[in-house]
């Protein structure tokens, strides 16, 4: 059986030793006609041969990905798995030249690995695929304009909609999210946590004091001992009830009705705020 490009020793997943292209194609050819004369370990070895002949194109179209955010290793491993799909799947009937049919189908596993293994939060394919079409076109329009082009320039060379383009670019950070705990750029040395505000409840608990402390101060004393026992010292209402000597219902009545009081009291403060 045709071995897989991760169990073929480490020398022969090495660079190609750099055999000129005419010769390389003709010794494919031959090694891939042999094969098909030949069955069992005998063809395995010939078409082994032919991944080795091939090896450096399959690093070479891996090396076009690199620093991409996947190691380089793992992209020539899964290059090196299409070469040797490719060989072993080849019919010399339709046509002479290995790579023809070996460089697509190469670089196609190439964009399926990305695209399935490179996004830490995964955005819709059609932006996917997008992305380096704009990539193209930016770079395009960089060297014709002078200058980084705008969203609508990009939008209008490739005849899309300006918000899908926008939205692709943005996702750029879905691949790599930048980590809370990076530097920031600016070179202080403080992690980028540093800098996300955090809701500071002090101030709702000083406005809702401000609201309410003149509607508790018009309450009977009872009634703002048991504000006081349930809320400051957060007893229940069983508590409460053996505390006055009454039973729990009697507590939730009560507690009910100094809520519709107080709601009545801050009424007026809370229209004219909003006025």
């Amino acid at each position: 059986m045709l071995q897989s490009a991760d169990t073929l020793p480490r020398a022969v997943l090495g660079p190609n030793p750099g055999l000129p292209a005419a010769e390389r194609k003709e010794r494919t050819a031959e090694l891939i006609a042999r094969a098909r004369e030949a069955s069992g370990e005998e063809r395995d070895r010939l078409l082994d041969e032919v991944v080795v002949l091939n090896i450096g194109v399959a690093h070479s179209l891996a090396a076009r990905y690199r620093n991409r955010g996947i190691p380089l290793e793992d992209l020539e491993q899964v290059a090196c798995m299409a070469l040797t799909k490719v060989v072993r799947a080849f019919r010399p009937d339709r046509g002479e030249d290995l790579l023809v049919f070996a460089v697509p189908s190469i670089l196609g596993e190439l964009k399926r690995h990305f695209r399935d293994s490179s996004w830490t939060v995964r955005p819709p394919r059609r932006l996917q695929e997008l992305r380096p079409r704009i990539s193209a076109v930016r770079e395009q329009l960089a060297n014709d304009l002078g200058r980084s082009p705008t969203v609508a320039e990009i939008a209008a060379e490739l005849d899309h909609p300006v918000d899908e383009v926008a939205e692709a670019i943005a996702c750029a950070d879905c691949a790599k999210p930048t980590s809370l705990d990076e530097t920031l750029p600016s070179g202080e040395g403080s992690p980028l946590s540093d800098r996300i505000s955090v809701a500071e409840t002090g101030f709702d608990q000083a406005e809702v004091v401000a609201l309410l402390a003149p509607a508790c101060r018009k309450l009977k004393d009872r009634d703002r001992e048991v504000i006081r026992m349930r809320f400051y010292e957060q007893r229940t209402q069983q508590e409460i009830a053996d505390a006055l000597g009454v039973t729990q219902v009697q507590v939730s009545r009560l507690l009910a009705r100094i809520m519709r009081d107080l709601r009545r009291s801050i009424a007026p403060r809370e229209h004219a705020a909003a006025a």
